[in-house]
């Protein structure tokens, strides 16, 4: 386990740490971002941000050779009244608003999409039911950019779902007003051969709350970058994620958080278990406080629980800091095996070991399951859990 500690206001220690972040610490990607694919060079493994990715099962999205064919996915949009959905070019405002692609993934699907969705929520409007995007694979290749914007003080839950069979690269750009609050589901339970590489952009204006939740089960390679970015002073962000890796599955999530305004707050929790032969799950968490951002409250946490030989996690949590004028920084990671004395505590009463495995890791996700707040979504990843877990001994 590698742990670090949290860093009061004014600690000789955060300045101590500054120094060593500034020439250890990879959290700035080694391109600038653009839109345009020729800034990136194609990756071959090497580099800092593609180390951990298995190129070769990236379908041709990482070099070109990966071309819409019209079969990729469809999106369909459930809203509640005053919700307004619509179909926009790409010369519309709202669309690359909240962020730039950073690597050429995220950049070629920039270029290529035709149409973006975009969802948008009126100012002062609080929504009692969830938006649900439905995104469904038909197996061919696809490249596409969604919105969700809410206006100022709009409340709003968006639950979006990646089922099927596709090959698709994406950005999706969280816009929120001053004092908005807005949580978002993304669940990626793909089929087995589906290819899904995004990056996802939040820019939280000032007093807003945005509150990301992000599951992954399904796919072959899934490799997801959420990005948070503050408009104003006093944004909250809490990033949240959970995601079962099984043989042959690689799972790739990389965050960055940009504390590039005073007084903001940001908290990241993402748990994971693996099981089977070449179970392979990264977790990048990039936290960069900026030289003015006095006043920043932040924490990373990545717990991983190994189920089975043959599994693999790397895990690599980052915080570099510019400024001592801090409320809190720090980070956390381990991962570990099944824990022996909690199987032998619950077998020891009686309970099966089949029965104890499944209490424990139900009971090692459950902390971020009851903060969906989505009933049917929190029943559905249960009940996935357990799929996982009976596959495990069938």
């Amino acid at each position: 386990m590698a742990e670090a500690q949290n860093i009061p206001v004014g600690s000789t220690t955060a300045g101590q740490i500054a120094v060593a972040a500034e020439s250890t610490v990879a959290t700035r990607m080694s391109a600038p971002p653009s839109y345009d694919v020729a800034d990136f060079p194609v990756p071959h493994g090497r580099e800092e941000e593609w180390r951990f990715t298995p190129l070769e099962r990236l379908r041709g999205l990482h070099d070109g050779t990966a071309v819409a064919n019209g079969e990729g996915v469809k999106v369909t949009v459930e809203a509640p009244e005053g919700v307004t959905v619509e179909t926009v070019g790409r010369d519309d405002a709202r669309v690359g608003k909240a962020g730039t692609p950073v690597d050429r993934v995220a950049a070629q699907a920039y270029s290529a999409f035709e149409q973006a969705g975009v969802v948008t929520v009126p100012k002062e409007t609080v929504l009692t039911e969830p938006i649900r995007v439905a995104v469904h694979g038909a197996g061919g290749v696809a490249f596409g950019h969604q919105v969700i914007e809410l206006g100022a003080f709009a409340e709003a839950v968006v639950v979006i779902d990646h089922t099927g069979d596709a090959v698709l690269a994406a950005n999706v750009d969280y816009i929120l007003g001053d004092g908005a609050k807005l949580t978002v589901v993304s669940v990626q339970d793909w089929d087995d051969k589906a290819v899904h590489v995004a990056q996802h952009n939040a820019l939280v204006g000032r007093d807003a709350s945005f509150k990301s939740v992000v599951v992954t089960f399904g796919g072959d390679v899934v490799r997801l970058h959420p990005r948070v970015t503050y408009a104003g002073t006093g944004g909250e962000a809490e990033l949240l994620g959970l995601y079962f890796t099984d043989a042959g599955q690689h799972q790739e999530h990389r965050l960055l958080v940009d504390h590039n305004t005073p007084h903001c707050k940001s908290n990241v929790v993402y748990k994971g278990a693996l099981q089977g032969d070449d179970a392979h799950a990264v977790w990048i968490g990039d936290v960069l406080i900026e030289a003015k951002a006095e006043g920043t409250d932040t924490y990373e946490m990545n717990r991983n629980l190994v189920l089975t030989d043959g599994a693999r996690v790397d895990s690599v949590p980052n915080l570099e800091i510019e400024t001592g004028e801090i409320v809190g920084a720090g980070h956390a990671s381990a991962t570990g095996r099944f824990d022996d004395e909690q199987l032998f505590y619950l077998m020891a009463r009686g309970i099966p070991e089949h029965e104890a495995r499944r209490l424990v890791v139900r009971g090692f996700f459950a902390e971020l399951v009851q903060q969906i707040g989505v009933a049917d979504i929190e029943e559905r990843l249960l009940a996935k859990i357990e799929d996982e877990l009976e596959a495990s001994v069938a």
